[in-house]
């Protein structure tokens, strides 16, 4: 696995080792030891996936403490446009964004720190987007910012949302509860 800092501090691009034969391809997603060495964390509580077709965007999703959690998220199928916003307040990049492309034809992942908002947008149809969160699932603690409010470019000016994610506030109206360095 190769291991690459994105801009936002405690936020990593990570290239699995994909081995590929006549067969097809075998991906080792996670390794304990690898992730330790390298002071990611290893302790993931849930895991699950999403569908979503071509012109879906989901997001920008996270969970608020004391359930703020550290995400891995890969893209098993399809291909995806995949952004994060740092709403941690005293940190360097704090309302910051930054993407990139997730594919299942690069294997690679986002592994994503606590006080980051996430989403993506489904490039090609199908894609499957899959995530190890590192606590369960609050509904409580389950938040997010609207998807047009942080500067992002998204491929499409009117994507497929949920009314959940266009309901959400607007980054400069939403009052973060995270802070860099805890």
């Amino acid at each position: 696995m190769k291991l690459e800092q994105t801009s936002i501090p405690g936020c990593f691009l990570i290239f699995p080792k994909v081995q590929a034969d006549k067969r097809g391809r075998f991906v080792k997603t996670f390794h304990i030891d690898w992730f330790a060495e390298h002071g990611l964390i290893t302790s993931f509580a849930e895991e699950y996936y999403s569908v979503s077709k071509k012109g879906v965007l989901r997001g920008l999703h996270f969970q608020t403490p004391p359930h703020e959690h550290v995400k891995l998220v890969s893209c098993v199928k399809g291909l995806a446009l995949d952004a994060i916003v740092d709403l941690r307040i005293g940190s360097p990049t704090c309302g910051r964004f930054e993407t990139f492309q997730i594919s299942a034809e690069t294997a690679n992942m986002l592994y994503i720190a606590h006080g980051i908002a996430h989403g993506f947008y489904a490039l090609t149809d199908d894609v499957i987007m899959k995530y190890k969160v590192t606590s369960v699932y609050k509904p409580d603690s389950d938040c997010g910012i609207k998807w047009n409010s942080a500067g992002i470019p998204w491929p499409d000016t009117a994507p497929i949302v949920s009314e959940r994610d266009d309901g959400f506030l607007t980054l400069s109206a939403y009052d973060s509860p995270f802070s860099f360095g805890e």
